[in-house]
Parts: structure tokens; sequence; C-alpha cells
């Protein structure tokens, strides 16, 4: 995994900052949309990265778009 892809998901994690709307469709648990947003190297890497937020990503901001749409809506309310 690029070090900017895991630097990216630890800003959401833990300033609750947006990702793009690849590593969104992670986040979000949506294979399909993943794989059609995802650049070659992402396409190949991809199993790395769903591995990291799932191992090393609190459960409570990722899994769905309720989820994700919740925490990204929690760190505004925090601003």
């Amino acid at each position: 995994m690029k070090e900017n892809i895991k630097a990216t998901l630890d800003l959401y994690v833990n300033n609750r900052i947006p990702t793009g709307s690849f590593l969104q469709a992670c986040l979000e648990n949506n294979l399909a949309e993943a794989f059609g947003r995802a650049d070659e190297f992402n396409r190949e890497n991809l199993f790395e990265i769903v591995q990291y937020i799932y191992n090393d990503m609190p459960s409570c901001c990722w899994g769905s778009r309720e989820i994700v749409k919740a925490w990204l809506a929690e760190g505004r309310k925090n601003e």
C-alpha cells in the first residue's frame, strides 16, 4: 500500500477528514464502487487497503455509507 493511502486513511480516522471517492467506497464497504473508482495501482492493492481498514481502523468509522457519513458529521460538529 502506498504511504499516501495510509496517510489519507489515518487523517480520516484521527481528524475526520473526508477521503477521495475510491477510499470512501472502501470505507463504505462498497466493493463494486471501489473497483470502479480505483486506478491500476489501487486495484492491484485493494486487498491490502481493505485489510488495513479492517484490522487497523476502529470499526465505528467504516462499514457502510451511513457510518462514514455519521463519522464525518461528528467531526464537523466538533469544529
